[in-house]
């Protein structure tokens, strides 16, 4: 009969590439008739079949007492396939290797071939039980004498050690005997078992550092001296005394060493080994650094790779060794690997500082900015382009599938910018007006869903640093002013959450603001309807606000001709309040509708309003004419500009300490379980019906198990039962009724402590979506005479009336008298009495920024200018100042009598607690 080998299977499958599977289904039933013959090397053959089809995913289980078989046999070359199929196939459920016991000792002690193969295959098909048995003659094996035997057997110890742990006291010390084997194939095998056993359990080969620092200094073997430094860098945390004697001879490896593996090797063990931390590995610190660095200019990605991956763990102990390296670092980022990219922005993230901050994010923003689309060029260009060589010829643009562009590596990115800044409640920012500029850059440019991050830093940084309110109105208004965010509102990534920052800040400082009337404008455009209903409902608060606060402006400077501009402006609020007073959104709905009837009433006392009569008769002041009259009850300008200021304007909102809500004490006799107020007495009656009834299906349900016992038990039961009650609750209780089983479902929708027809008002007004102004009178409209207790509140130190006309906002100009420091506070405001809580005063001191002089502070980097335009109101619509820089307090220095000032920025991290 004609057997098929294994290169006809071979060429059989390429052969029947469209019917594969039914050519592999004829092949196995072959295969399974060959595997019976009692020719053994007919049977080898269809056994090394299956192995070929096993790693193409076919199971061969069903075949493994004929693998035994192919490995009991004689014949050295048919032996070996055998075992190589039990390596494919076996597993340490395979039943028949129980079968495999005697075999195995049987082949441990034959031919220097045979012991050869046996030892290779039972490193891969060892069990517990397999390595309980044959430990002792694996041990045995380790003095063989030929070394490639003892190489072998170095190895398959360790797979025994691993499976037996028990006999690793008694094969412990043969195992270190071979590190002074005459074969250095045995020694290189040994320190490579060695190296994987110290990583389970490090401080049980501590003695063993004797013989490896001797072979670590006259060893030549690269690999094994990889694996030498590689075991002390897991013994040195258990061991600190290794350190101070390490140091020389790895010190001496990195400077001398051409090979690039065991250079990192010998960087990466004094890292993870603390040789970097003690005062004497400040210049092993430095030589580590610079081959580093040296990685980083190296055309191979994986150099760069593990470069950057070192470099991580050196930050904490000498960040100033690496922040000289700065650039470097920063133009990884740019690479074309994403891997390298993403490592490197681990890398800034870790050596970031209050010094170089400014230019690691300016960096990173930089890399947020799309290029532009490829267009052709110009004849111009064309000419140009024949006369530039190939070395200075221009870089192409990133394309638009770039990594840098794709949106999960700006998402990253965007996300470490923000993470970057705001670090230990923002420690690292030395100037916050740059900050904000920095956020509201990366709304414009980071095409990411990172708008919530931007919007909740604003809010933010506004309530915490009082320094820097000023310039985040200047910047809001910008933003609430640009059409580019209302009309990117509905796309992925657009950042309009902006706009809810920049309508709540505006709102809540709107003092800031030299002419506040001109941004109601904008906060009541109809194109904001395209944003989420919160934002609508924050700039329909905020509009409210802002015209509160001109409003009294203008009444505490009140001038008759004022009155028709006041009322044009109530008239275009109620115009444009009326659109949304429609919307589907249930708070635009009610902020619009609480609008609506206060410009309603306000325009009203607009209209009754009369201006005073001049008495004086052309005579001049009034007292010169002989006709004094006494001073009126009633000011000279309408009360109902004073409506809405109070609102708001009653106190200021302040950051909230993290611990303020644990801090407030629980009042003495508060029972949060305790009823409100009691249910009325139907509600009690139904829950008490409901109670009883499920007590009677358990009766029911335990009698019908129990049989006789049911009487005795519900008698019993009953008996204690009515023991219980009160002569009120004795009467038998009737079967539930359909009304009475409609009002206990009534009664369950109740909440607890609810009135008792809450839930069928609720019912009733479920799909009315003007409920809450049902109940309420049809005219709410309050008389003219309700203007009478309108208090009179008059503000002080108000700026000179504007003569400019611009079109847009623009800031107050009141100059600061002296210097200003930003101020955060970090700890936020703690409630009235509360539990004074211990807080560790965290205040800083800020850093100076980076020297001018490079001879004097040449290791910190300084800020590269900015590529984006700074953010300028403009100059023909404004008549303020430009916006305060930072506040710097001034102090000389010690030991100099030039009187050079040295700038210092003070941030109170702290903030009183309420006593």
């Amino acid at each position: 009969m004609w057997e098929r080998t294994l290169q006809d299977l071979i060429r059989g499958l390429r052969a029947n590439k469209k019917d594969e599977g039914k050519f592999i289904a004829q092949a196995i039933a072959e295969i399974r008739q060959e595997v019976k013959s009692k020719d053994m090397e007919l049977k080898a053959g269809a056994v090394l079949k299956l192995t070929y089809l096993d790693m193409l995913g076919y199971d061969m289980s069903w075949a493994s007492f004929h693998v035994v078989e192919v490995m009991s046999s004689p014949k050295i070359h048919l032996k070996s396939v055998g075992y190589l199929a039990a390596a494919q196939s076996f597993h340490q459920d395979t039943d028949v290797l129980m079968l495999t016991t005697n075999l195995l000792k049987k082949d441990l002690a034959s031919k220097p071939e045979e012991v050869a193969v046996t030892l290779n295959g039972l490193s891969h098909i060892v069990t517990p039980d397999l390595a309980r048995d044959l430990c002792h003659d694996l041990i045995a094996m380790l003095n063989h004498s030929k070394p490639h035997i003892r190489k072998r057997a170095v190895l398959a110890v360790y797979k025994v050690f691993v499976k037996y742990p028990e006999i690793i006291p008694y094969g412990m010390s043969r195992l270190k005997e071979k590190l002074d084997d005459p074969d250095p194939g045995v020694v290189a095998a040994t320190v490579n078992v060695l190296c994987e056993l110290v990583q389970r359990n490090p401080k049980d080969y501590l003695t063993l550092a004797p013989q490896m620092f001797h072979l670590m200094t006259t060893s030549t073997n690269n690999w094994m001296l990889i694996k030498i430094i590689k075991l002390f860098g897991t013994l040195t945390p258990y061991e600190p005394r290794l350190v101070r004697k390490l140091q020389p001879p790895i010190t001496d490896l990195i400077s001398t060493t051409p090979a690039i593996s065991l250079l990192y090797e010998c960087v990466h063990t004094c890292i993870i080994g603390g040789m970097l931390q003690d005062a004497s590995g400040s210049s092993l610190a430095r030589t580590c650094v610079t081959k580093l660095a040296a990685f980083l200019q190296d055309p191979d990605q994986n150099l760069k790779y593990i470069a950057l991956l070192a470099m991580v763990k050196i930050v904490p102990t000498h960040p100033e060794l690496v922040a000289e390296y700065q650039d470097m670092i920063i133009s990884s980022v740019d690479d074309q690997d994403i891997s390298i990219r993403m490592r490197a922005l681990d890398l800034l993230s870790a050596m970031v500082s209050r010094n170089n901050l400014q230019p690691i994010v300016q960096a990173l923003l930089s890399h947020l900015v799309r290029p532009e689309s490829s267009t052709l060029p110009s004849a111009a260009q064309t000419l140009l382009s024949q006369y530039r060589t190939a070395a200075a010829a221009a870089t192409p643009p990133k394309s638009a599938s770039a990594p840098s562009q794709s949106p999960a590596y700006r998402l990253t990115l965007s996300q470490r910018i923000l993470a970057l800044g705001s670090q230990d409640t923002y420690d690292n920012v030395i100037d916050f007006e740059w900050y904000l500029s920095v956020l509201v850059d990366l709304a414009y440019v980071s095409g990411a869903n990172v708008g919530p991050q931007i919007r909740d830093q604003l809010v933010d940084i506004v309530g915490r640093v009082r320094g820097a309110r000023r310039y985040a109105v200047q910047l809001m208004v910008k933003a609430l002013t640009d059409d580019s965010f209302l009309l990117n509102a509905s796309e992925e990534g657009s950042c309009a959450e902006i706009l809810w920052a920049a309508a709540w800040i505006c709102g809540e400082h709107c003092g800031e603001l030299a002419e506040p009337q001109k941004l109601l404008n904008y906060l009541l455009q109809p194109g904001i309807a395209a944003l989420e209903p919160e934002t609508i409902a924050v700039y329909l608060q905020a509009a409210t606000k802002v015209f509160g606060y001109w409003a009294a402006e203008q009444a505490d400077r009140w001038d008759d001709d004022d009155l028709p501009k006041i009322k044009s402006v109530v008239d275009m609020m109620l115009e444009r309040c009326r659109d949304f007073a429609t919307n589907p959104d249930i708070e635009v709905q009610e902020r619009a509708a609480e609008m609506l009837n206060l410009f309603t009433f306000i325009r009203a006392d607009l209209n009754s309003y009369r201006p005073r009569a001049d008495n004086s008769f052309g005579l001049g002041d009034a007292s010169l004419s002989g006709f004094e009259e006494p001073a009126p009850a009633e000011p000279n300008f309408p009360k109902s500009l004073f409506l809405i200021r109070p609102l708001s304007a009653s106190y200021e909102l302040n950051a909230v300490a993290r611990s303020a809500q644990a801090a407030v004490p629980i009042p003495e006799g508060l029972d949060l379980d305790a009823w409100i107020t009691a249910p009325p007495k139907e509600m009690h009656d139904a829950i008490e019906r409901e109670d009883e009834a499920q007590e009677d299906k358990k009766k029911k349900k335990k009698g019908s198990k129990k049989g006789k016992e049911k009487e005795s038990n519900g008698a019993k039961s009953k008996g204690k039962k009515r023991a219980d009650r009160t002569t009120d609750d004795v009467t038998p209780v009737a079967a539930e009724t359909a009304e009475e089983r409609a009002e206990r479902e009534r009664v369950r929708q109740c909440s607890c402590g609810s009135p008792w027809r809450k839930a069928e008002r609720l019912e009733r007004l479920r799909d009315d979506p003007y409920y809450l102004i049902d109940d309420r009178p049809s005219s709410t409209m309050p008389t003219v005479g309700d203007v009478e207790s309108i208090p009179v509140v008059r503000l002080d130190d108000l700026p000179p009336i504007s003569q400019g006309n611009s079109r847009l906002p623009r800031l107050r100009n009141t100059p600061s008298p002296e210097p200003q420091t930003f101020i955060i506070d970090k700890t936020g405001e703690m409630p009235e009495g509360a539990v004074a809580v211990a807080v560790a005063d965290t205040s800083i001191e800020a850093q100076p920024p980076p020297s001018a002089n490079p001879s004097k502070d040449s290791a910190q980097p300084t800020a590269p200018p900015s590529s984006f335009p700074p953010y300028e109101m403009e100059d023909e619509l404004s008549h303020t100042a430009t916006p305060p820089p930072i506040k710097v307090t001034r102090a000389k220095k010690k030991g100099t009598s030039s009187g050079k000032k040295k700038r210092t920025n003070k941030v109170d991290s702290t903030s009183p607690l309420p006593e």
